[in-house]
């Protein structure tokens, strides 16, 4: 009899066990290294949100690199983090991205000048030189540029002389740029650690200049949403996720210990972290993840007035380029 009940126990023990595996695997492709620009992700994982989901979640950390539009076209993810410039440009060019939630609310998408090159005002940059993030980045740029009515190719005094800037503030701590783009949570403190002063700078907001774009979003493939399992698998994550940035809006430096403790890199620094989970928390307040329709909007006019004469953002109205669908489930 008791070795009956042992082998019923053991039965049980690992039909147990083979549904606690029963979880759903999901790929998540950020936009770039990990830090706490996606410090939801990581606090979702660490925190076990996305166990509870019945997720079993990779979070793939990205960088100079690598595009996630491009790792998931290629299959190399299920869902990933981008700009939607990036994702509706995508769209437009055969890669049918679709947005399903939008954890960011603002954007931190900056322009910082030095006050000693004269800069006061948008009416001071013809003469200037102006460093600008591309891939996908630069559209808000040529698009404020073109309401200004000033020429990006640096013919004249006219116009502005364009550099490609790389992802640090190095161009104008190192005398290189007059102005440069920077990230609220990121590039903004790499400047002030170097010695300049708030002081010393302009800033010019791209959502108080009127250009704002909505930055990180989440999206799938289009075609991944006729199938039921994986938009129910997306509602789960979505929800984990959201559950994940909202602990981390209420605990940043909890969540900051806990982007350092992901960074395989060993390159973030646990000070770092933790002012820049302060900002992206600002950026991710007032946002329960679903898509603000007007949001959506702005973000279309804006790149629809980019001229860009290389790589234009878009060039007609998108259709189908997100979905409520998702969120609405994940919300109830």
């Amino acid at each position: 009899m008791k070795q009956v009940l042992s082998w019923a126990a053991l039965t049980a023990a690992m039909v147990a066990g083979g549904a606690a595996q029963a979880v759903d695997p999901v790929t998540l492709q950020l936009k770039w290294v990990t830090q706490a620009q996606f410090a939801g992700y990581y606090v979702a994982e660490a925190k076990g949100f996305y166990d509870e989901a019945d997720l079993d979640v990779t979070i793939k950390a990205g960088g100079p690199d690598i595009a996630p539009e491009q790792v998931i076209a290629g299959g190399g993810a299920d869902v990933i983090v981008t700009w939607m410039a990036a994702g509706l440009a995508a769209r437009e060019r055969g890669v049918p991205l679709v947005n399903i939630a939008q954890p960011f609310k603002s954007g931190g998408l900056q322009v910082n000048c030095l006050k000693s090159t004269g800069v006061e005002s948008p009416a001071d940059f013809p003469g200037k030189t102006m460093g600008v993030w591309f891939y996908g980045n630069e559209y808000p740029f040529y698009a404020w540029m073109a309401s200004l009515g000033v020429e990006t190719d640096g013919a004249d005094d006219n116009g502005v002389t364009v550099i490609k800037q790389a992802f640090s503030a190095d161009p104008l701590i190192q005398g290189q740029a007059d102005c440069i783009s920077t990230m609220t949570y990121n590039e903004y403190k790499q400047i002030l650690d170097a010695g300049i002063t708030a002081d010393e700078l302009v800033t010019f907001n791209y959502l108080e200049e009127g250009f704002g774009m909505l930055e990180d979003g989440l999206y799938v493939l289009e075609d991944s949403l006729s199938d039921d399992a994986f938009k129910d698998k997306m509602v789960r994550f979505v929800a984990a996720s959201m559950k994940g940035w909202k602990y981390a809006e209420e605990h940043p430096d909890e969540a900051a210990e806990i982007v350092v403790e992901a960074d395989e890199t060993g390159a973030q620094t646990l000070e770092h972290q933790t002012y820049m989970m302060g900002e992206v928390a600002k950026l991710t307040a007032g946002s329960d993840g679903a898509l603000d329709p007007a949001d959506y909007e702005q973000t279309v006019a804006t790149l629809l007035k980019a001229v860009s004469p290389e790589n234009p953002a878009i060039t007609k109205e998108p259709e189908g380029a997100y979905t409520l669908e998702i969120t609405d489930a994940a919300l109830k």
